[in-house]
């Protein structure tokens, strides 16, 4: 029965959409652009890079956004994308399928005309607030979310006009539900975890999940031990706070987004220097953060299977949600 799971999975997972919606450009934690060989390899379809967020202006933004689009283009085993149909041919020509998001809306300047323009530039995505409050919104690591604010009300209805994705992972409780109400297309946390089974500041309760698949939207299951309490950041414990998910709201509802980093020692003192936006870290006994590997989903896929999971769902949550919820969105 084990080998029967084993090749059904390869099988199933060679012929699949795999998709991950969240990998962070940053090439002083190991994650530069050379790593996009490991998703390459690994099977991946598409992943979304993070390109730039809270920490920027408009000006750093585009002069990242020049960089990462010169730099894949220059890449053979890779397809540049900004439609399903350019991940669909990613799929059908063996390359790999990337795709550009922001973390973070600090770096529109508060100028609305810029998620147009974004958007022309390739952004597809974009996270509402990054941990701590912004012109838009509060953050999860805040003392206080007072909620959406004004101005992110009128950035969440021009985001859906252009077709920008709302991305709602670090973005506060209160915020997050209170723009959910006002988005009027399917919402992600792209890299969130159930804080029903793990507490931690950054996970999302049963309410948001269920308004979020409400929307027609998903959550995206992150890999980050920090977030499930597993320091090995094993394959089984991302199954089961994907399959808490799948449970309560369906696998039409669940994803992926690894939110992978290869180096984490840089990553883990970069956290201690932060300690306001990452409060684990002001606990001198802190281990740090691991994250999984993307060789890893062929595992998660097996084992979804061996939970009896049908083919049809396992493709869903490994890429076929993002391709119904992108062709909703994207215009």
């Amino acid at each position: 029965m084990i080998d029967y799971i084993a090749n059904q999975a390869q099988n199933l997972y060679t012929q699949a959409i795999v998709w991950d919606m969240v990998w962070p450009w940053e090439p002083w934690c190991g994650n530069d652009f050379d790593k996009m060989l490991r998703f390459h390899e690994a099977g991946f379809t598409a992943v979304s890079a993070t390109i730039a967020g809270d920490n920027q202006n408009i000006s750093e933004a585009v002069q990242r956004i020049a960089t990462a689009r010169n730099t894949l283009s220059a890449m053979e085993y890779v397809l540049l994308c900004e439609s399903v149909d350019d991940v669909k041919s990613a799929k059908t020509s063996h390359r790999l399928g990337v795709l550009l998001h922001f973390e973070g809306t600090r770096c529109f300047e508060r100028n609305l005309d810029m998620v147009e323009v974004f958007y022309k530039l390739g952004i597809r995505q974009t996270l509402l607030v990054f941990n701590n409050a912004n012109s838009a919104g509060g953050g999860v690591m805040d003392n206080v979310d007072a909620g959406l604010t004004p101005y992110g009300r009128r950035l969440v209805e021009e985001m859906g006009r252009v077709g920008m994705l709302l991305d709602l992972s670090h973005t506060g409780h209160k915020t997050a539900l209170e723009a959910i109400d006002v988005a009027m297309s399917p919402c992600l946390y792209t890299h969130s975890s159930p804080s029903a089974l793990y507490a931690h500041p950054r996970n999302i309760s049963d309410e948001e999940i269920k308004a979020c698949a409400a929307t027609g939207g998903l959550v995206g299951i992150p890999s980050s031990s920090m977030y499930h309490g597993d320091p090995k950041s094993s394959s089984e414990t991302l199954f089961r706070h994907l399959d808490y998910v799948v449970q309560m709201v369906g696998a039409e509802h669940a994803g992926l987004g690894l939110d992978c980093v290869f180096e984490t020692e840089p990553l883990n003192a970069y956290m201690r220097s932060k300690k306001d936006e990452w409060p684990d870290a002001k606990d001198p006994a802190w281990p740090g953060v691991v994250t999984a590997r993307p060789e890893q989903v062929l595992t998660l896929t097996g084992l979804m299977l061996n939970a009896g999971y049908p083919d049809f769902s396992v493709r869903q949550i490994l890429g076929e949600n993002y391709v119904r919820i992108c062709s909703d969105v994207w215009k």
